[in-house]
């Protein structure tokens, strides 16, 4: 379900200086800005849907932001480097210095959020997060996330699940999603850690990170972290990316042409026997029986 993002919007001395670079997904729209913003510039958005605003330049000595009005003199804040605005939220910007600014707007249905996020958090927990705005400054990880998004936007060179599954981690790594403590006293991962590891996992090219990494990224040992880890999913960290993958995999062989061999190249498996045998390991199929079996 390619999505076109439904909003009200208006700006003064703002000016485009480049080419808008934007593509259309399942169920979300990206698009990369380059402006450059006068002095006293003023801008409005209301959108029906949530949408995600990361600036790859600092400009919180430039520009303000409210909820409440246009008028700055009381209420407004400093624009953070990204940013999460609920449906319905409006918002208002005032320039303070020229500058340029470049960022990614992600547009999403708030349905796709909720398919996304419900599964793992709940109904009630995902709205919630829906409706929670997020502003931070770091964003180390997400930014490599966003930067890999742009290029996929501005030239896109893999299948459509790689822009979305990077689009979905973005969400993951900047929601206010809340931790379960229980889950970690009683010697389990929480929701928190392994969003940051699918975060971390998307980041990653070949599709692979390594133990020390993994323990690394959620601040624990490496020896506690399998132990926990298993605790939590039931499968070693190594099952646990290997099948990640193979799910890549069987979205490919139902939703493009590509041959087994490509989708091996594409998800960074050394060759189609190495993907033939890990496949079979998780689905009980070899990858061209699977497809047969789904495409009747």
């Amino acid at each position: 379900m390619h999505f076109w993002p439904s909003m009200t919007w208006h700006t003064e001395g703002i000016n485009v200086v480049a080419p808008v670079k934007w593509r259309c997904l399942d169920g979300l729209m990206g698009a990369f800005w380059e402006a450059d913003c006068q002095s006293g510039a003023r801008g409005y958005y209301l959108a029906d849907d949530p949408r995600i605003m990361i600036f790859f330049n600092d400009v919180s000595d430039s520009v303000r932001i409210s909820n409440q009005s246009g008028d700055f003199s009381q209420q407004y804040r400093p624009m953070t480097r990204a940013i999460f605005i609920p449906a319905g939220v409006p918002m208002w910007t005032n320039i303070e210095a020229t500058h340029r600014v470049t960022h990614l707007n992600l547009h999403m249905h708030k349905d796709r959020l909720l398919r996304f996020l419900a599964p793992s958090l709940g109904r009630s927990a995902a709205l919630a997060a829906l409706r929670s705005p997020v502003e931070i400054e770091d964003i180390e990880a997400i930014e490599t996330l966003a930067k890999l998004l742009v290029d996929e936007i501005a030239a896109p060179s893999r299948h459509a699940i790689y822009a979305e599954s990077l689009a979905n981690s973005i969400v993951a790594g900047l929601l206010d999603i809340p931790a379960e403590r229980s889950e970690q006293n009683e010697g389990r991962l929480t929701q928190g850690q392994m969003n940051k590891l699918m975060v971390r996992l998307n980041t990653r090219g070949n599709g692979r990170l390594s133990v020390a990494e993994m323990a690394g990224t959620v601040g624990l040992s490496e020896s506690w972290f399998s132990t926990v880890f298993k605790q939590t999913t039931g499968k070693t960290p190594l099952q646990w990316q290997l099948e990640k993958r193979v799910e890549l995999a069987k979205k490919l062989l139902v939703e493009s042409d590509l041959s087994v061999a490509n989708i091996a190249a594409q998800l960074d498996f050394s060759d189609q026997a190495h993907l033939t045998k890990v496949f079979r390991q998780v689905a009980g199929e070899t990858p061209a029986a699977w497809r047969r079996i789904q495409t009747r």
